[in-house]
């Protein structure tokens, strides 16, 4: 171990990091900055080739800071993992989605892992940071590395560091966002902590990879539940005609034992909607059943069919139908100001007015392209706006003018409150 914290110390350490989405590329960089020499490895050769020409896919990732890595040396990207024989530390940041029974697909983990094993040499640190469940690090990852002879702990380190990479937010960055971490063995967590200290304020290891791997799922069944329960209150305070908005922003007064959540047209990302089912996977394995997370979903992905309820509810007071009116959707990805379409709610929503017969059309600042038969991004003009028989507010960018908006169409459902500080045209809207 002393020579792998030599080298983390006078930054000799040769780094990579498997998998360069919006985890990987700004944890690759963020190395390279900080004077290491970083390999990334992906499978998919178009994101390579935009590393190499200096041209960002990731939102969060100024081209002009990862054409300064590239031309320094510092940051270099291939397909080859036999680069792996000669790398330090080894981050894996690959996805890790949902069989359509919503079962862990963990197959990109174990892909990786093999190409893992077969470049193994003592001295090397191997941190998995995809989302998983409970027991992945060392019931997956450990039997297949330790196979090679090596002794974990001894003569290479294995722990789990859960990304927790906030798409589009400028506040809370990879470098002042507290990491957790936690080793297969005390050498392990000791080894990966020193890494990771070097580009991250705070570092807080855990006990094991396990509880690594459960406070991730913690934090985002959290939201998940919270969300679910506040969707739900937002469908009951539409039937006693209250304003679930109101609501929240009364209970947000209090100075204690309260946290404001807020409904929306469903969950989006590749995380809340996600995460949560690895844990339910895996308490089943236990004869188990997670009560909070299943119900929280059902609520959750029923929401798009709601919205969808409350275009058709308005329309019907102006003795019009679904089928054939013309609907225009503001906001296609899943957060407000980010490009990411990810699991957004706003696709089935669309999907659902599509079914119902529904003209649809949309518009989004960060989206030109969606890949649903029939349609097409519009531009946003008074005469769209004026011709849509129902405006549905799905994700709340900033470059809205809502004033202009609510001014020009028709009426509105408004799944985000957006509009909340419009003083005209209130008789148009109709909040979730």
């Amino acid at each position: 171990m002393q020579t792998f914290m030599q080298k983390v110390t006078a930054r000799s350490a040769h780094v990579s990091v498997i998998g360069l989405g919006y985890v990987g590329l700004p944890l690759a960089l963020a190395f390279a900055k900080a004077g290491y020499q970083v390999t990334g490895i992906d499978t998919d050769p178009h994101k390579i080739a935009g590393i190499r020409a200096g041209v960002s896919y990731v939102q969060d990732i100024d081209s002009a800071a990862l054409q300064q890595a590239v031309a320094s040396g510092r940051l270099h990207a291939t397909t080859d993992f036999a680069v792996l024989d000669h790398v330090d530390s080894i981050s894996i940041c690959v996805p890790t989605p949902l069989s359509k029974t919503k079962d862990p697909d963990l197959s990109y983990i174990v892909s990786v892992t093999e190409a893992v094993r077969a470049h193994l040499h003592p001295g090397q640190l191997v941190v998995l940071e995809s989302t998983t469940y409970p027991g992945t690090t060392d019931e997956v990852l450990l039997p297949r590395l330790a196979s090679t002879g090596l002794q974990v702990g001894q003569d290479f380190y294995l722990a789990f560091s859960p990304e927790r990479i906030d798409p589009g937010n400028s506040t809370h960055r990879l470098e002042n966002t507290p990491k957790i971490l936690g080793g297969v063995t005390p050498q392990c967590t000791e080894a990966a902590m020193h890494l990771y200290q070097q580009i991250i304020a705070t570092v807080v290891p855990v006990s094991s990879s396990r509880a690594a791997e459960m406070v991730k799922l913690l934090e985002n069944t959290f939201r998940a539940v919270n969300i679910g329960l506040v969707n739900e209150m937002a469908i009951m305070c539409t039937r006693l005609r209250l304003d679930i908005w109101e609501v929240i922003d009364a209970a947000t007064t209090k100075p204690f034992g309260f946290m404001p959540f807020y409904p929306g047209p469903g969950l989006g990302g590749h995380c809340i909607p996600l995460d949560p089912h690895y844990l339910a996977w895996k308490l089943k394995t236990l004869n188990y059943r997670a009560r909070f997370i299943e119900l929280a979903d059902d609520i959750n992905m029923n929401m798009p069919h709601w919205v969808v309820t409350c275009v058709a509810d308005v329309l019907n007071e102006a003795t019009k139908s679904l089928k054939g009116s013309q609907i225009l959707v503001l906001g296609v990805t899943y957060k407000a100001d980010t490009n990411d379409l990810r699991e957004s709610p706003a696709l089935d929503v669309l999907r659902l007015l599509q079914a119902k017969g529904s003209v649809v059309s949309y518009h989004d600042p960060f989206v030109t392209h969606i890949d649903l038969p029939g349609l097409y991004a519009t531009e946003l003009t008074e005469h769209a706006l004026q011709q849509a028989d129902c405006v549905v507010i799905t994700t709340n960018h900033s470059t809205y003018n809502y004033d202009w908006i609510v001014a020009h169409a028709q009426r509105i459902v408004d799944t985000r409150n957006a509009t909340k500080h419009v003083k005209d045209g209130r008789e148009k809207l109709h909040k979730l």
